[in-house]
């Protein structure tokens, strides 16, 4: 595997330093797993995970009518945001189908931070520019800002012993503030994508390894450990967390992926409304729908979801064992006469033709207690 031609983020070498498994994603040489996935899934359910997500897209939209562009672009409230605060949305395009899903983040009046998915960061940066036109100003930042995040039970605890300042214990979910952890000045939010407790750090590319070494450093009485691609992505899958290109993408509507919470059909036009507000009127034809296999299998993404006479009806977007949980579990689409709790569901291996079977549960499969 060549890794030579693919960008690197600020942490690369202390990867390799830490003798990571490196992976191609999203165009970056990225830690797939360090000690493993199931170990590096417990410690963040258990102590805290450091994450390395400085592949994510950044970008800034500056001016007067900040807020009332970016509130058009996205599905859900940003005016109503104050100063400090981040919310959870998603752009779409006229036909109300997913570009991509993000966080904003009102810094201020007359300025937006926005975290979108690095392999959206073109599509997004260059629709952003596009409908912004001459109201607003729309800033890449991606290659000048690092990004990790701190999730897990002691990821508070870890932060003060790298002398965090200021009140971030305090703060509500989806807020956040400028403080310094291990004497780098860092923009602090308490948000994630694990369904732990914790916090995301943005900090200057130049400091990212001393904040990491520092937090893994000071970390390891905690029980902290380097966590990768593979339990992050098992971690948000226990939490019923979209991942885009999977669960949710350009073919996929908000209302049929659950995430009607996240649009605001009723108080504000943006884009993608009417084609929206046409779904909910005409009613779902599928919806995604969480599983349990109910069988010694493992059902993957891509799987088929088939009826009684072996015909597809639906597929599997995300698929995986749940460390947590200790069962094999996903995420599919199915028409909405097989969305109910409780229905059996019939999932076949595309490439070998077996087939497993499954029953429809309530999602989030884990949730932390609070």
């Amino acid at each position: 595997m060549d890794l030579t031609t693919l960008k690197r983020t600020p942490l690369y070498e202390a990867h390799l330093e830490l003798k990571a498994r490196m992976v191609p994603f999203t165009g970056y040489a990225m830690p797939v797993q360090y000690t493993g996935l199931v170990d590096e899934h417990h410690a963040t359910r258990k102590a805290v995970g450091l994450f390395d997500v400085s592949h994510m897209g950044e970008l800034v939209v500056e001016g007067p009518r900040a807020l009332a562009v970016v509130d058009r672009l996205v599905t859900n409230d940003v005016r109503g945001l104050t100063d400090g605060q981040a919310r959870y949305t998603l752009c779409c395009n006229a036909r109300g189908t997913v570009l991509d899903d993000l966080i904003v983040y009102r810094v201020a009046q007359d300025k937006v931070l926005i975290v979108c998915n690095a392999s959206n960061r073109e599509k997004i940066v260059g629709h952003f520019v596009a409908q912004a036109g001459a109201e607003a100003k729309v800033t890449d930042l991606s290659d000048v800002t690092a990004l990790l995040a701190v999730q897990g039970p002691r990821a508070l605890d870890l932060l003060r012993a790298a002398g965090m300042e200021g009140r971030v214990a305090e703060l509500p979910a989806f807020h956040f503030t400028d403080t310094a952890v291990a004497n780098v000045a860092c923009t602090v939010s308490r948000t994630g994508y694990t369904g732990e407790d914790g916090v995301e750090l943005f900090c200057p590319p130049a400091d990212a390894a001393r904040v990491w070494r520092t937090l893994l450093g000071l970390g390891a009485e905690l029980g902290a450990k380097p966590a990768g691609l593979g339990c992050r992505n098992t971690l948000r899958l226990e939490c019923k967390m979209a991942l885009y290109g999977n669960d949710i993408d350009e073919t996929t509507n908000p209302l049929e992926a659950g995430l009607a919470w996240a649009v605001k059909l009723d108080t504000g036009d943006f884009v993608g409304r009417e084609a929206l507000q046409a779904v909910k009127a005409a009613g779902l034809t599928r919806r995604l729908v969480g599983f349990e296999v109910t069988d010694r299998a493992i059902a993957r993404d891509h799987f088929e979801v088939i009826d009684g006479g072996d015909v597809k009806v639906g597929y599997v977007t995300s698929g995986s064992p749940g460390p947590t949980v200790g069962k094999n579990l996903g995420l599919a689409y199915v028409p909405v006469a097989l969305s109910e709790l409780g229905t059996a569901l019939r999932l076949r291996d595309p490439e070998r033709g077996r087939v497993c079977s499954a029953v429809v549960v309530k999602t989030p499969f884990y949730k932390r207690a609070r």
